[in-house]
């Protein structure tokens, strides 16, 4: 059984892209499925998709590499755990280095990065930073 779902995940793709795999399955829930979006939007991911020949729901990413072969995301960290929450509010959202990486937060107005929830005034819980 797996205790932190999301955590579980960023390793995931974190090793599938050491690894050089064009692409990560795991269980797929409908929180995975918006931080795997937030990631797309950003390029750090190619995409990715439900996996219907699968006997239980699962989500498929495709890690993307940039043209020297090396996979675009460098590090990705989870910072809230189901043990330790961090919550912070609009002005105290992070900058993850110096603006060149973003941070995943799960708001009021659903999952989206940093830059999002600081001009739309909102705080919530810092899942994961990604640069």
């Amino acid at each position: 059984m797996i205790n932190d779902p999301i955590a579980d995940m960023l390793t995931r793709i974190r090793n599938g892209g050491r690894a050089r795999l064009l692409r990560v399955k795991m269980p797929k829930s409908r929180l995975k499925m918006e931080v795997a979006r937030v990631l797309r939007d950003r390029g750090y991911i190619a995409g990715y998709s439900d996996d219907a020949e699968a006997a239980k729901p699962t989500l498929c990413v495709e890690i993307r590499y940039g043209d020297d072969d090396r996979p675009v995301i460098e590090g990705i960290e989870r910072i809230s755990s189901p043990g330790r929450r961090v919550y912070v509010a609009a002005k105290r959202i992070p900058q993850i280095r110096s603006g060149l990486g973003m941070a995943i937060l799960s708001t009021p107005k659903g999952v989206m990065t940093d830059k999002e929830a600081r001009d739309a005034g909102l705080g919530g819980e810092l899942l994961a930073k990604v640069w």
